[in-house]
């Protein structure tokens, strides 16, 4: 069978979105997933994927005031691969079948290495120094040109990885036909991805709550991967980024203050710590006289109650256990990025004036 998706990832964050909308789209997809890091120790889960049975994934939490809590198994992977092995494989898959290729590899996955510059492939080549070979090899074969869709956690990835590796190209002395293939006629996508996957299953498969989106941003010669209710082809990535950043994550970062003034409790989590009545009355004052606001007066007061209520329900998640602490690690700098920003932007567009609790907020972080 010839899988017109490649992936390079296989974190059970993928087998919980991409990989399950996949096989629940309307025109299913087929998925060869490549393991970019070689790591050995992840042998047996590389084979799960691909079991002809597929692998379970849990539903679980509160969706529109319901329990949900159900299983689906995802049967869209039909190969499994290691650049650390199969190589010449990955190649090949990659000229001869692939339409689209998306990633999850994390920031470790995108850090330059003194490998990158090297004429040929190597293991220890970054993610987008691979992905500069194999456009390469595709370029060499004569094939069309495809759709790159990375799905890290980087505002605007497309832009980010295809500027990566055109400086690799660059570097290794590509030819001008070779660039301008790679940099013009390659559609580079950037796409926003949303799902707390709250543990794995083993061999292959996770727990993940309800909710779940992927928005990618519109471009010419561009459509969504598949149709699917959680996947969106929007105009602009910038509006739900900033809901995304200004309300749950801010929300999170709201939570570790108050936990921090409360004591920092070791094993405080989400779902329990708003359940007490001083920290959800704080929390909603901060949502309803500062933040709420801030987003009405840009114009998108709707946008944000509406996304508030849905962020409220997944804080309350009862299957899930979200660590305050986990949520604390490098507090200062989220601080900067969900609080002080969201207060600057405000202002910018004739928000409220003062924003004391934000403001405390960022005073106690030493920002």
């Amino acid at each position: 069978m010839k899988t017109p998706v490649l992936q390079f990832g296989t974190s059970r964050f993928l087998q919980a979105h991409a990989d399950l909308f996949f096989a629940e789209a309307e025109t299913p997809l087929a998925v060869t997933v490549v393991q970019s890091s070689g790591d050995a120790s992840r042998a047996k889960r590389l084979a799960a994927l691909a079991a002809p049975e597929g692998y379970p994934v849990r539903i679980r939490g509160l969706e529109e005031g319901r329990v949900i809590d159900e299983e689906r198994r995802v049967i869209s992977v039909k190969r499994t691969l290691s650049t650390a092995t199969d190589w010449e494989e990955v190649t090949r898959v990659f000229i001869e079948e692939a339409e689209i290729v998306i990633s999850n590899t994390g920031d470790a996955g995108y850090a330059p290495q003194p490998e990158d510059g090297a004429p040929a492939f190597t293991q220890a080549m970054s993610f987008p120094a691979k992905l500069c070979h194999l456009l390469a090899a595709r370029f060499a074969a004569g094939a069309e040109p495809l759709i790159v869709m990375p799905m890290e956690l980087v505002p605007e990835n497309g832009r980010v990885l295809r500027a990566r590796v055109l400086e690799i190209a660059a570097a290794n002395a590509a030819s001008p036909a070779l660039t301008d293939w790679i940099g013009q006629q390659v559609i580079w996508a950037s796409s926003l991805v949303d799902r707390i996957v709250s543990e794995p299953l083993e061999p292959a498969g996770a727990v993940a709550e309800p909710y779940a989106l992927w928005a990618i941003e519109a471009a010419p010669g561009l459509s969504a991967p598949c149709v699917h209710p959680c996947v969106q082809l929007v105009p602009d990535l910038e509006e739900i980024e900033r809901l995304k950043l200004h309300i749950l994550n801010l929300g999170h970062t709201s939570l570790v203050d108050m936990w921090q003034r409360r004591g920092a409790e070791a094993g405080a989590v989400v779902r329990d710590f708003i359940a007490i009545p001083e920290v959800r009355a704080e929390l909603d004052a901060i949502f309803a006289e500062e933040v709420i606001p801030g987003f009405a007066a840009a114009g998108r007061g709707a946008q944000a109650e509406a996304y508030l209520a849905t962020t409220l329900e997944r804080f309350a998640n009862p299957f899930l256990d979200h660590r305050i602490s986990d949520i604390a690690q490098n507090h200062a700098q989220k601080v900067a990025r969900r609080i002080t920003a969201f207060v600057d932007w405000a202002a910018a567009n004739g928000g409220p004036a003062g924003m004391p609790r934000l403001a405390a907020i960022t005073a106690r972080s030493g920002q």
